[in-house]
């Protein structure tokens, strides 16, 4: 009878830290989002034609160090511009034109 109360305890606590290792990690942004998030950075005063995304994540390496990413790109009637936004916080990183 005792090993079943251990073999219990033991099957909850892998559960427990499943959960907690589980919530700890960040959650990606969806492109859809981040993308909506860089459109409002980056627009401002200047009106955006078009967008796009990628949708799926990349590494990009800047000032040394490394983010997960989404590239996207806007069209305004000014010229048209690349950017790479933080999967996870929605800033943006880098912009630079086409």
């Amino acid at each position: 009878m005792a090993w079943k109360k251990w073999i219990v305890g033991a099957a909850v606590g892998a559960a427990a830290i499943c959960a907690v290792r589980a919530a700890a990690k960040p959650a990606l942004l969806t492109p859809e989002r981040a993308l909506a998030m860089a459109k409002a950075s980056l627009g401002g005063r200047r009106a955006i034609r078009g967008s796009w995304i990628q949708s799926a994540p990349e590494q990009y390496e800047k000032n040394g160090l490394t983010y997960t990413v989404y590239r996207g790109g806007v069209c305004r009637d000014d010229g048209d511009a690349e950017f790479f936004v933080n999967a996870y916080t929605g800033a943006v990183i880098e912009a630079k034109p086409l």
